[in-house]
C-alpha cells in the first residue's frame, strides 16, 4: 500500500495492511487502535517540541473546542438537575442511572478495545493480566482520592445533619473522582480529533453523553447538601473543566512523551476510575432499600441509553 502524508503532521504515515494485527478479525478496524497507530506518527518525540507547534495554532482550534464542548457537558447535566428539586428520590434515580453509565462505558466499550490491543501485543493471558492490572490501578486511584477526603461524620457536624452529610460525601467523592479521570480523557479526546476528525467526533459525542449523567451524579448531592441548586449546578461544571484543561496540558506540554501503549494505558485507567465510582459510591447509595425502586429505574435506564449510543456511533 502506498504512503500518505497527514495533512495536520506533515509525516508520511505508512497504511496499515488490512492482516496487521491492529485489526480486528474480519478486517473490521479496532477505533483505539487505528487512532493510537495514527498519532504515534504524529506525535514522535523531539526535542523543545509541542503538538501546537507541529500542528499550527488554527489546526488546534477545533480539537481544543471539541474537547471543552465534551468536557462542558458535564456542567448540562448539572443544569438539568437544577430544574428538579433535589430529593432522596432523585438522588437514587441520577445515582442508578450515572453507575449504569460508568459501567456500560467501562465494560462494555472500553475494555473489548483494550483487549483487541494487548492481545494484538501478548500472549491471551498476558493480554488479560496487562487490562486488568491497569483497570485496578484506576480503582486504587479513586480509592485513595476518597480516603483523603472528610468522612461523613466530618461533613455530618459542619452541614447539620446525618443526610446532609452522606450527601455532601457522595458529591465530594464522585466529583473528586471525574477530575481525576476527566484529565486523562480530556488528553485522549484532544489526540483523537487532531489525528482524525470524523473519529474525534465521535469520540467527543461519547464522551459528552456519558458526561451528562455524570454531572447529574455530581449536582443532585451537592444540592441536597447545600439547599442549593445553583451551587449543585456549579460543583458539576466545574468537575468537568479538567477534561479541557488536559487537552491544554496535552497540548502545550504531554504530546512528545506520548506512545500508542501509553494512550492506551489511559484509557485503561480511566475506565477503572469509572468502576469503582460506579461500585462503591453511586450504586450502593441508589440501591438502598427505602429508594431501590427508583435506583433500579435508574440503572435500567443508563444502561439502555448506552447500549443504544455505543451501537449508534460504533
Amino acid at each position: 500500500m502506498p504512503d500518505i502524508t497527514h495533512k495536520n503532521c506533515n509525516i508520511k504515515i505508512t497504511r496499515i495492511p488490512l492482516h496487521h494485527p491492529a485489526y480486528k478479525i474480519h478486517n473490521k478496524p479496532n477505533p483505539i487502535s487505528n487512532f493510537s497507530l495514527l498519532i504515534s506518527n504524529c506525535l514522535r518525540p523531539t526535542p523543545n517540541s509541542s503538538l501546537l507547534t507541529k500542528t499550527g495554532v488554527f489546526t488546534m482550534l477545533l480539537p481544543l473546542l471539541m474537547t471543552t464542548i465534551a468536557g462542558l457537558s458535564t456542567g448540562l447535566g448539572g443544569l438539568i438537575a437544577a430544574l428538579f428539586r433535589p430529593t432522596p428520590r432523585l438522588m437514587a434515580f441520577c445515582g442508578g442511572f450515572a453507575g449504569a453509565v460508568m459501567l456500560t462505558v467501562s465494560l462494555a466499550d472500553l475494555a473489548p478495545a483494550l483487549l483487541d490491543f494487548y492481545g494484538a501485543l501478548l500472549s491471551p493471558f498476558g493480554c488479560g493480566a496487562a487490562v486488568a492490572a491497569l483497570l485496578l490501578g484506576g480503582m486504587l486511584a479513586a480509592w485513595l482520592l476518597a480516603c483523603a477526603l472528610p468522612d461523613e461524620d466530618t461533613l455530618a457536624d459542619r452541614f447539620g445533619s446525618r443526610t446532609q452529610g452522606s450527601a455532601m460525601r457522595a458529591a465530594l467523592v464522585t466529583g473528586a473522582a471525574l477530575l481525576l479521570h476527566n484529565l486523562p480523557e480530556g488528553i485522549l479526546t484532544l489526540l483523537t480529533n487532531v489525528s482524525d476528525p470524523q473519529l474525534g467526533a465521535r469520540t467527543a459525542l461519547a464522551i459528552a453523553l456519558h458526561n451528562i449523567p455524570e454531572g447529574l451524579a455530581v449536582a443532585v448531592p451537592f444540592a441536597c447538601a447545600t439547599g442549593s441548586r445553583a451551587k449543585g449546578a456549579v460543583a458539576a461544571l466545574v468537575s468537568g473543566l479538567a477534561e479541557p484543561a488536559g487537552a491544554v496540558l496535552a497540548a502545550l506540554v504531554l504530546a512528545p512523551l506520548l506512545t500508542p501503549g501509553l494512550l492506551n494505558g489511559i484509557v485503561a485507567v480511566v475506565a477503572g476510575i469509572m468502576l469503582w465510582v460506579a461500585a462503591a459510591q453511586l450504586l450502593p447509595a441508589a440501591f438502598e432499600p427505602a429508594w431501590r425502586k427508583m435506583g433500579v429505574t435508574g440503572f435500567c435506564a443508563g444502561v439502555l441509553m448506552m447500549i443504544l449510543g455505543i451501537a449508534a456511533l460504533a
